[in-house]
């Protein structure tokens, strides 16, 4: 039987630490939630390989190291609302739910949203609400989110979504063509969102919006 609790310490020592995420909190956070509980019973026993997980309809777990740089980017502080744009089967919002206030997990496959619904319940999460709809999040209040992290590589820059940031907001998604991407975070000041660009890293593609569908002549 896999010992989940020392590969969960193998993670944080040999992946995070090593990718100079030093934020205390994170550590500690991504030391405690059970990766392998947000996946499928073939894949636990790989859940905290340095690796990209498969969860369906085009959606996947993120490497650990990636996303741990992705939050510490975010500076994520415990009375901010957070938005997780892509959330799979929720462990990314479990993950979340521990170092902000409050959490929307938005993810546009219905049956991996109730998945993360029964994941996160079970895992006692009780700040984190699954919302099931588009990633674009057009039907989302404006200025709700002080943080929304994109869990994916996207092609351009999501300005779509800097309306959903409040004052002070910071958006943090991975932008980028090919094999390489770069991590960057949008801050809202006022009606100014000012974005810079942060390190290189890889996540699988996320498309925030359904492709239409062709026409058949």
């Amino acid at each position: 039987m896999a010992d989940f609790v020392t590969a969960r310490t193998r993670m944080v020592d040999n992946q995070l630490r090593a990718s100079n995420v030093m934020d205390h909190r994170i550590l500690a956070v991504m030391g405690e939630v059970a990766r392998e509980a947000f996946l499928p019973v073939d894949q636990a026993a790989l859940a905290y390989a340095d690796v990209a997980h498969a969860l369906g309809d085009g959606r996947y777990l993120a490497p650990p190291a990636p996303f741990a740089r992705l939050l510490q980017l975010a500076e994520i502080q415990h009375t901010d609302t957070v938005l997780d744009i892509g959330t799979g089967t929720g462990y990314s919002a479990a993950v979340l739910a521990r170092l902000g206030a409050s959490v929307t997990a938005l993810e546009s496959v219905p049956t991996l949203a109730d998945t993360a619904r029964t994941n996160l319940a079970a895992a006692g999460v009780a700040n984190a609400t699954v919302v099931a709809g588009p990633l674009d999040g057009v039907a989302l209040p404006t200025g709700a989110f002080d943080v929304v992290i994109v869990e994916g590589t996207l092609d351009s820059e999501p300005t779509g979504l800097f309306r959903l940031l409040a004052d002070g907001g910071r958006l943090v998604a991975l932008i980028g063509n090919g094999g390489a991407a770069v991590a960057h975070v949008f801050v809202r000041a006022g009606e100014e969102v000012a974005g810079r660009a942060e390190f290189n890293t890889t996540l699988p593609r996320l498309a925030l919006a359904p492709k239409a569908e062709a026409f058949v002549f």
